[in-house]
């Protein structure tokens, strides 16, 4: 993980801009404390701050072709570099070790037309002297960050994070992900354009060995790396698979020659939360040197602000589970860790989020799983690379691979729908893929556990304490006003409110809020699928807790007075006892035991 910047076009090419262009570079070296470089061809300047993880003594950047002509910063891993690097072996002469090199050649040979070549995670920007044109890119699905602004003197400006352009440019928003930005082509073009884009729902059938053979595929090409790694492991089914895949495999790779086949693997929770108690159990099972990282309620909330700084955002959820992660990051950096994989983005693919019991047909379930998979980069993209990249640690998602985003998007999402009477649970495709009874991956009961938000499974308290905190420092009457202090996206709780607070005083620009997203949101659906269920329009708050098919429900976390155990079924209940489909309980709780068509009684 790195962090770019790029000035282009600037009408001022003096000592003064050029140090200007240093300072805001500066602003991302949490990102890439390793080295720091800086290009300039008069109004055009390339600076980038080094995460070393491939050839750390041969990568600095920025990266060039053999005259000089040619110029990249990059923030990336590219998986098929080295058959890149065979393909141009006699046209071109590589000078670095790194992966990011292969850009050059491809673009010397190729043009502009190279982004779809490249398999991998990255934003890279490349200056071309010999014509004075440049180009920048973002990954298909937006894993890592980017934003682009425009100067006052019509310079534009390109970098990792908003923070480095901010205070430079009126105008800046999100480069948007799949996308390339051409100054020769006048402005943006989508390079990645995938069948399920249009939302059409797909027929493949359900082929667990064909789903397997491509996750597991998508980990191992994730374990190149020239420094110590380990895995992120809460104990659900995501990172206990990323997990099992590793250190099954990590025998066969040029790391294991480097480090040796031990495994690492991390945790962080409150005292006694879930994910430590399950993480522990799969770290056991799979012989992982296994690290636990407790903290306090207290500890999260004084992080807040420094998350919010770092994430660049005010949504809730996202906040929410950012601070445990970003606490969890920095112990694994000061242990000379520079490199773990984690488990992003199977929910969206796959529909695990517990408020996908209650699609109300398998159409409208893909289609919330596209509109999922496309904002990936305003949530846990950006969670899971900005919370840890705030201490130079890098984050591998395989879950994102885009030969896996393809076989599972195209696959008949009849397969992924929650139906109990067929014993098909959230995500049973993938659960049921890996269930090997001769070389099993997991335990069963940590192969059939069942979702929690990262926010929740790190201690329930957690949210409990952010509520009463927050409840504490905004007041009723800053509540009734929230509208007119913040009309654009208007904060509907006292929580929001905190953060909408911290994030103004950080980042005052108007388009700075208008990078953030925004709408109601239950169990983090989108604002779509809260038309799901009509109870859920009186929520304000994302929790997965609010759905009453979640193991823990309980009356401090939901309106309806009720206490759901593991199958469904209500006790001590103010309204009538739900065994089925998407009945309400007590003050409008949906319960989901039976096959959750949505119909509500």
């Amino acid at each position: 993980m790195c962090g770019i910047l790029a000035v282009l076009g600037c009408a001022d090419w003096s000592q003064a801009k050029r140090a200007r262009v240093l300072a805001c570079s500066r602003r991302l070296k949490h990102r890439g404390p390793d080295w720091s470089g800086l290009y300039q061809c008069e109004g055009n300047f390339l600076a980038q701050q080094r995460l070393a993880v491939v050839s750390p003594l041969s990568g600095d950047q920025p990266l060039y072709n053999q005259d000089r002509t040619v110029v990249v910063v990059a923030n990336g891993e590219i998986y098929n570099h080295k058959k890149i690097r065979k393909q141009f072996a006699a046209k071109h002469t590589f000078t670095t070790g790194s992966d990011c090199e292969v850009i050059i050649p491809l673009y010397e040979e190729y043009g502009e037309n190279i982004v779809n070549m490249l398999d991998g995670v990255f934003a890279f920007v490349l200056y071309d002297t010999r014509n004075n044109t440049y180009m920048a890119a973002r990954d298909a699905i937006g894993v890592n960050p980017l934003y682009i602004g425009w100067g006052s003197d019509g310079a534009v400006w390109i970098a990792s994070e908003m923070k480095a352009l901010h205070d430079d440019c009126p105008k800046f928003e999100l480069f948007p992900p799949g996308h390339l930005y051409s100054s020769a082509g006048g402005g943006f073009r989508r390079w990645y354009n995938p069948e399920w884009f249009a939302e059409l729902v797909p027929a493949t059938p359900y082929q667990p060995l064909v789903l397997r053979e491509a996750f597991e595929k998508a980990v191992i090409k994730r374990l190149m790396t020239d420094v110590p790694f380990g895995v992120l492991l809460s104990g659900g089914l995501d990172s206990s698979l990323v997990a099992s895949v590793t250190k099954r495999h990590l025998i066969e790779t040029e790391a294991a020659k480097k480090f040796g086949t031990e495994l690492h693997s991390f945790v962080v929770g409150l005292e006694n939360s879930p994910d430590l108690k399950a993480a522990r159990e799969v770290a056991d099972f799979l012989g992982t040197i296994h690290h636990e990282f407790h903290f306090t309620v207290q500890d999260g909330i004084d992080a807040i602000e420094e998350v919010i700084y770092h994430n660049e955002t005010y949504d809730v959820t996202t906040i929410r589970a950012s601070t445990p992660m970003f606490l969890m990051a920095r112990k694994i950096k000061a242990l000379g860790v520079k490199m773990v994989l984690s488990g992003e983005g199977s929910d969206e693919l796959l529909g695990g989020y517990l408020y996908f019991h209650f699609a109300p047909n398998k159409e409208e379930f893909h289609k919330e799983t596209c509109r999922k998979v496309k904002a990936l980069h305003q949530y846990d993209c950006l969670r899971a690379n900005k919370a840890t990249s705030a201490w130079g640690l890098e984050v591998r998602v395989p879950f994102l691979d885009k030969e896996f985003i393809d076989v599972t998007m195209s696959m008949d999402p009849e397969w992924k729908l929650y139906d109990p009477e067929l014993g098909r649970i959230e995500k049973w495709v993938m659960r049921k893929a890996f269930d090997d009874e001769e070389e099993p991956y997991l335990p069963k009961h940590i192969l059939y556990r069942q979702k929690e938000q990262f926010s929740d499974g790190v201690g329930y308290s957690w949210i409990d304490g952010l509520k009463a905190f927050t409840e504490q420092q905004v007041t009723d009457e800053m509540m009734k006003n929230s509208a007119e202090e913040f009309p654009y996206n208007t904060p509907i709780n006292k929580e929001a409110y905190y953060y909408r607070m911290i994030f103004q005083r950080l980042y005052p620009q108007e388009s700075a809020r208008e990078t953030v997203p925004w709408g109601p949101s239950i169990a983090c659906s989108t604002p779509a699928a809260i038309e799901w269920v009509a109870q859920w329009k009186a929520s304000n708050d994302p929790s997965g807790r609010l759905i009453a098919s979640h193991n823990s429900a309980t009356p401090a976390h939901a309106d309806a007075d009720t206490h759901a155990n593991a199958n469904g079924k209500v006790q001590k209940g103010n309204g009538e006892v739900a065994n089925g489909n998407g009945h309400v309980n007590g003050n409008g709780k949906v319960t989901a035991n039976g096959k959750a068509n949505g119909a509500l009684e």
